[in-house]
């Protein structure tokens, strides 16, 4: 283990009262280069993207400043179920105004978690990690893929993810972010939704860095 990780537990207790300190006036709010609508393609893998508004009430609940949330389907019915797809992003994190983590929110909603790991990817820009979870709820069941992304870099350790947090907010006077999200239903076998979301993080992870700021 590295010696950043080894403290990163003790840097997830403090980094909202870093954020509080140097956050809130210090902190760059730095907008995206493209709106993500334009940047990540309605059509994927043979799938027809369909947008997700949210309500205001919810927008301001999470605190995103941007979004894309998108469903993402067939006329062929033969095909499957298709795929959801979400990206929040954060031009700016504060004290009570962070990314949440979809492995507390997701049980929340009523999924358990059955399996979970690491995935590694080969994209166009570089090999990433990202996490990995198959997911149940009642008789259906899921492959979650999610990851953290900006300031250059694509994360999947949660405490790593605040540990670049708190650096970046007090070095860079920056901590915009990116929540990645893809959910695939398990229509026939987890490999077979797991294959189809690899595919589809692969395409994503290049289009949502051509929307991020540099």
């Amino acid at each position: 283990m590295t010696r950043a990780l080894r403290w990163a537990p003790a840097a997830v207790l403090v980094v909202g009262a870093v954020l509080a300190t140097v956050g809130v006036k210090a902190q760059r709010a730095l907008p995206l280069r493209i709106p993500l609508v334009q940047a990540v393609p309605d059509t994927m893998e043979g799938f027809r993207g369909r947008d997700l508004p949210m309500s205001e009430e919810e927008a301001q609940a999470v605190g995103v400043t941007s979004y894309l949330s998108r469903v993402y389907g067939a006329a062929d019915s033969s095909r499957g179920a298709g795929f959801t797809l979400y990206v929040g992003y954060y031009d700016r994190q504060t004290q009570g105004q962070t990314i949440h983590s979809p492995k507390n929110c997701l049980p929340g909603s009523g999924w358990e978690p059955l399996a979970s790991r690491p995935e590694t990817l080969v994209t166009s820009v570089g090999t990433v990690t990202v996490n990995r979870y198959l997911l149940q709820r009642q008789q259906e069941q899921a492959l979650v893929l999610y990851w953290y992304q900006g300031r250059g870099r694509v994360a999947w350790n949660e405490y790593r993810v605040k540990w670049d947090l708190l650096r970046d907010a007090a070095l860079r006077r920056r901590s915009d972010e990116a929540l990645v999200r893809i959910v695939v239903p398990v229509t026939t076998t987890e490999a077979d939704a797991a294959a189809l979301g690899v595919r589809i993080a692969r395409s994503l992870v290049p289009a949502v860095f051509a929307a991020l700021p540099t």
